[in-house]
C-alpha cells in the first residue's frame, strides 16, 4: 500500500470513529423526540369534560362567613342556574341563589386549551362585575381540581375547586382557601345540584 493509499485510509478511520457518537446522539434524539410525541398523543383530550352539566338545575348552596379567620358560622342559599354550550371546549353557568344573608347572582365562565389539556374556569357576580383570575387544572379519574392564587385581606392566598359526581344528576361542588401555601385547606363554598328535567323529559 502507498504513502496516498495510507494516509486515505487513515483519514477514512478517523471520521468512522468521530462520526459514531454523533449517530448515537441522533439516534438518542430521534427517541426522545417519538417519546414526547408519544406522550402528548396519550394525553386524554378533556373538552367535553363539562357537557354533563349542560341544561337546567336546582341549587343549594352552603357557605362560609368569613373565610380564615377561625369562623364557623354557615349561611344556606337555595336558587336555580342554567349552562349552556358556547362550543365544543367551552360553556357558561348563571346562578341566582337567595338565603338569609342576601342575593347571589353570577356566571362562571370554563374555557379549554386542547395545547395544554387544561381549563381555565372564570368566576364573576353582579356585585362585583369583574372576572376573577382563572382557576386553573384537569379531570383525572372522574375528579377535577382547579387552581389559582388571589389576594383577600391584604394576603396573598391560593384557590381550589373541586368537582365531583359531575356524571350524575347530582354534581358536588367545593372552594377552599389555604393561607400556608396550600399546607392545609379551608372549604368556604359548598355546592349541591340537582338536574331540573327537560319539558321532553316530562312528556315521556
Amino acid at each position: 500500500m502507498n504513502r496516498k493509499r495510507i494516509g486515505a485510509y487513515l483519514i477514512l478511520c478517523s471520521l468512522v470513529v468521530t462520526l459514531r457518537p454523533f449517530q448515537g446522539l441522533a439516534q438518542q434524539s430521534s427517541d426522545a423526540s417519538k417519546s414526547n410525541l408519544q406522550q402528548t398523543s396519550a394525553e386524554r383530550d378533556g373538552q367535553h369534560d363539562f357537557d354533563p352539566l349542560i341544561g337546567s338545575w336546582k341549587y343549594h348552596l352552603k357557605r362560609r362567613l368569613h373565610p380564615l379567620t377561625g369562623s364557623t358560622t354557615w349561611v344556606e342559599f337555595d336558587g336555580t342556574g342554567v349552562c349552556r354550550r358556547v362550543y365544543d371546549g367551552a360553556s357558561i353557568d348563571q346562578v341566582e341563589l337567595d338565603g338569609p344573608s342576601g342575593h347571589i347572582e353570577g356566571l362562571t365562565l370554563r374555557v379549554y386549551n386542547p395545547q395544554s389539556h387544561q381549563w381555565r374556569l372564570y368566576w364573576a357576580n353582579s356585585k362585583i362585575g369583574v372576572l376573577d383570575p382563572p382557576q386553573i387544572g384537569q379531570f383525572k379519574d372522574g375528579h377535577g381540581e382547579f387552581f389559582a392564587q388571589d389576594t383577600i385581606n391584604g394576603k396573598t392566598i391560593l384557590i381550589r375547586f373541586d368537582w365531583t359526581n359531575l356524571t350524575t344528576n347530582s354534581p358536588h361542588f367545593e372552594q377552599a382557601f389555604s393561607d400556608d401555601g396550600g399546607k392545609t385547606w379551608e372549604v368556604n363554598w359548598i355546592t349541591d345540584q340537582t338536574r331540573v328535567p327537560e319539558e321532553s323529559d316530562k312528556a315521556h
